[in-house]
């Protein structure tokens, strides 16, 4: 062992690139890893499809992250999408870009990914040790001289790319936020995003779980189900990562898509989206969300519709005219929610009733309990303070020869490609300038 070698703790997405980038530029690279193989996150990334990037162009990128995202301007510069395709290109990765702008292997496959990554390694000549754990960064005279783990490893350099907090049965355990808080960095507060949603009307949900809603709009509420008026609800989409203005109180976010009711409450891709906004406001009061079941369809037009329905069905029971238009698991406890009979015929249902049903088909309302724990979030939000990090070489402002790459940095986005590229694009960085710091230091 040399002590003008680089020591990356974490073979995930960032900890690969950093490392094989290192080593591509001549240093002397270890990467350690705590389990028994690299890659074990990307693997199951993109429900194993691994979405790796996103078409979109670089401010709208940006805006993924939220108020952070200006840390990755430097990084994205330096190692951007166009660079990703190339490097996935030379060791064999066809990919495709599907019609919302998501890039993937053309497989299908994030095996092939770890693959990659893997030839890119030993290309570069990194010496890797698997079921690694690193327990302590050692430092002398406010520099990095090694870490500790199963043996004392010498280092000029340290990347630090433990990952986050979720999916721990992956390596990412949260160990790279008590290393980074042992030598003086400070750990922004963590939360679960990208994340289920549990609800206060459990039973309601168990009643329709399993059933999935399409093209509809969830908008949160920082108030009470009951405390929501119609006239609250944004006429277009509105949250992290959209341009355009800011929701008026108590509107958290709304966006429109597809979700899907479980038996805890809500999940699915726009429940996942709005996630973190719903978790930070938990911390300030009571929330709610709304589901307008027919988003594009105004209420006056709804009401005549549904008038025309009960006309054209007249001898129909209530519940069987509910079958034309809700998924077979709603029909009940809509029937349920507006108390109108289930055999209440379509000619005998008066106006009254009739307007408890569009309200519902509106506003569909929950109460949001929490969220799922951490370990069932895709994504840690919050991590090592970017303050404290050069954002043009990942490298520490407190800590000679520490750098820092990945989801262990207070920095994360909404889904769709766009965690995946900060990973590689700082990982790149952070390899890059721990390489040079490890060629300075004097024999």
């Amino acid at each position: 062992m040399t002590t003008k070698q680089v020591i990356v703790i974490g073979a995930g997405a960032s900890g690969m690139m950093a490392a094989g980038r290192a080593a591509e530029l001549g240093a002397n690279v270890l990467l350690l890893e705590k389990t028994e193989r690299p890659g074990k996150k990307i693997l199951i990334s993109g429900q194993t499809r691994c979405n790796l990037t996103n078409i979109t162009d670089l401010e709208s990128f940006i805006a993924m992250y939220g108020s952070h995202g200006r840390f990755l301007y430097g990084a994205f510069h330096h190692f951007f999408r166009a660079d990703m395709l190339v490097f996935l290109k030379r060791y064999g990765v066809a990919t495709k870009t599907e019609p919302d702008g998501r890039i993937f292997p053309a497989s299908d496959d994030s095996q092939d990914i770890v693959k990659a990554f893997e030839l890119y390694l030993a290309d570069s000549g990194v010496e890797m040790q698997t079921r690694a754990n690193v327990t302590d960064i050692l430092m002398d005279k406010g520099r990095v001289i090694g870490v500790r783990g199963p043996k004392t490893y010498p280092a000029a350099a340290v990347i630090l790319a433990a990952g986050g907090a979720t999916y721990p049965g992956t390596g990412s355990a949260g160990d790279g936020y008590r290393l980074a808080a042992a030598v003086g960095h400070t750990v922004t507060r963590l939360r679960p995003s990208l994340v289920p949603l549990v609800v206060h009307e459990i039973e309601c949900a168990k009643s329709m779980q399993g059933v999935s809603l399409h093209n509809v709009r969830l908008t949160s509420y920082q108030c009470s189900a009951d405390g929501i008026t119609p006239l609250m609800t944004p006429a277009r989409d509105t949250g992290r990562g959209i341009m355009g203005k800011r929701p008026r109180f108590p509107v958290i976010e709304s966006r429109t898509g597809d979700m899907i009711i479980t038996h805890f409450g809500l999940g699915g891709p726009i429940v996942l989206q709005m996630s973190l906004a719903i978790v930070d406001a938990l911390e300030h009061g009571p929330v709610s969300v709304s589901i307008d079941l027919t988003p594009s369809i105004e209420v006056e037009t709804l009401r005549e519709r549904l008038q025309q329905d009960f006309n054209h069905y007249s001898q129909r029971r209530y519940h069987n005219i509910l079958k034309e238009f809700l998924p077979q698991k709603m029909v009940e406890p809509f029937v349920e929610m507006t108390g109108i009979s289930s055999d209440k015929r379509g000619h005998e249902i008066v106006s009254e009733e009739r307007e408890r049903l569009v309200s519902l088909l509106k506003s569909l309302r929950f109460n949001i309990k929490a969220s799922l724990p951490m370990a069932a979030a895709m994504v840690t939000a919050g991590g090592v303070s970017l303050k404290e990090i050069n954002p043009r070489t990942m490298a520490s402002n407190l800590v000679d020869g520490l750098y820092f790459c990945g989801e262990v940095m207070d920095i994360d986005a909404e889904t769709g490609g766009y965690n995946l590229q900060a990973a590689f694009s700082t990982g790149y960085v952070a390899g890059e300038n721990a390489a040079a710091l490890a060629h300075d230091v004097p024999d």
